[in-house]
């Protein structure tokens, strides 16, 4: 699969979990606690096998995008230490609802930028071979990734 679309699936799957948050009753801690572990869980991979593979990948294919790419990563840095946050909270704490909010807005903007900003330059830039290679590379080091989000690298960038 090429990369990008591996990306925009990931994008796609995560939406699908923020939308049945979303719809979650201020009483349905346990839903909300299995959809946030879930999230958690997707969007932890998701910034490792970027940040390992594709941004590094793009930013030598695509230069333009270079500042993109920074902003990426410092996206990354809050959004997982937002889910190490949730990771540990209690989904009863009032907080909790609200911090998911918080998270979903940052997600959605972090993917819309993506998406329409630079990912198309990095698909000119690199063609369809590169971005299945890439898209492989990036399929394989799912099994790497740290389940903890405070292992992925922007955390300590």
């Amino acid at each position: 699969m090429d990369a990008i679309v591996l990306l925009r699936e990931d994008h796609k799957n995560v939406e699908k979990l923020f939308k049945q948050f979303e719809k979650t009753g201020d009483d349905d801690h346990a839903e909300r606690r299995k959809l946030a572990d879930k999230i958690i869980e997707e969007l932890t991979t998701h910034a490792f096998i970027e940040e390992e593979i594709f941004y590094p990948a793009a930013r030598e294919s695509a230069p333009d995008t270079t500042d993109h790419i920074l902003e990426s990563v410092e996206e990354h840095h809050a959004v997982v230490w937002m889910l190490s946050e949730l990771k540990d909270m209690d989904p009863a704490d009032e907080r909790f609802k609200a911090k998911m909010t918080v998270l979903i807005e940052n997600v959605r903007h972090h993917v819309e930028e993506e998406e329409d900003d630079w990912f198309p330059d990095v698909r000119k830039a690199m063609g369809r071979n590169r971005l299945t290679e890439l898209g492989e590379q990036m399929q394989t080091a799912r099994t790497k990734a740290p389940a903890n989000p405070l292992d992925v690298p922007s955390a300590t960038e």
